[in-house]
């Protein structure tokens, strides 16, 4: 979908190991909290789905940024806001009805017009971010949590309860969340998918024309009669 060619290609992940089979002739990064990154090296630069755990999330999008060759391109897929906001609405009334309040079990992740704003805070070019949600479905809420173990989404917040939870308190949840969204025998789960794209800034790239430099009124090019506005 970009009519470019990359030679040097970095990815940035949480499961290293994984992407080493799937892309053995690209530099495969972890993503700690200071990214093994040469500066200025690369063309192509993929956050892969991990950005959602960063502690800094703009110091790993600016160290992106710092690490590309001019006109180099900085793609990033991460989860947003909306992700699991059935698990979230479940957990909390279990938690409250059983418990009598609330403590962080999903971490909170950022909205479209953040990320945007981040791309524009790393001095990015032509910054773009859009979102997808992707709706999964489960035969029983237990068979969603089986698979966030498995995909290491965990709850790993600084802030969570550090003791085991009650067991009625699970049952609970499930019960809740089976009620409430259950749909045609199985229970929903959305993942907002938040993509980033930005690249980093060349004078080759498309520039904006001065204000008052049009050649045709949009009025001619719209086939309309122009109505002027009052001051």
């Amino acid at each position: 979908m970009v009519n470019k060619s990359f030679t040097k290609v970095a990815i940035v992940t949480g499961f290293p190991k994984i992407w080493e089979r799937l892309a053995p002739n690209v530099t495969i990064v972890p993503d700690d909290e200071v990214l093994d990154l040469q500066e200025a090296s690369y063309d192509l630069i993929i956050h892969a789905l991990c950005l959602h755990w960063a502690n800094d999330p703009v110091g790993q999008i600016i160290q992106c940024r710092r690490a590309l060759k001019n006109d180099g391109l900085f793609m990033c897929v991460t989860f947003g806001g909306q992700t699991l906001h059935e698990l979230r609405a479940a957990l909390a009334e279990a938690e409250t009805e059983i418990t009598g309040g609330l403590s962080p079990r999903v971490a909170p992740m950022a909205e479209i017009r953040d990320l945007g704003a981040l791309l524009q805070r790393s001095s990015f070019a032509l910054p773009v971010a859009d979102t997808i949600p992707l709706k999964v479905t489960y035969e029983t809420p237990w068979h969603l949590f089986r698979e966030l173990r498995n995909m290491g989404e965990g709850n790993a917040l600084a802030h969570r309860i550090k003791h085991f939870s009650q067991r009625a308190f699970f049952l609970r949840a499930a019960e809740v969340y089976t009620q409430s969204f259950m749909d045609n025998g199985r229970v929903p789960a959305t993942f907002e998918m938040m993509f980033l794209t930005g690249w980093a800034p060349d004078d080759s790239q498309p520039k904006p024309l001065r204000p008052g430099s049009a050649q045709q009124r949009l009025a001619d090019a719209l086939g309309v009669a122009e109505t002027p506005l009052k001051d």
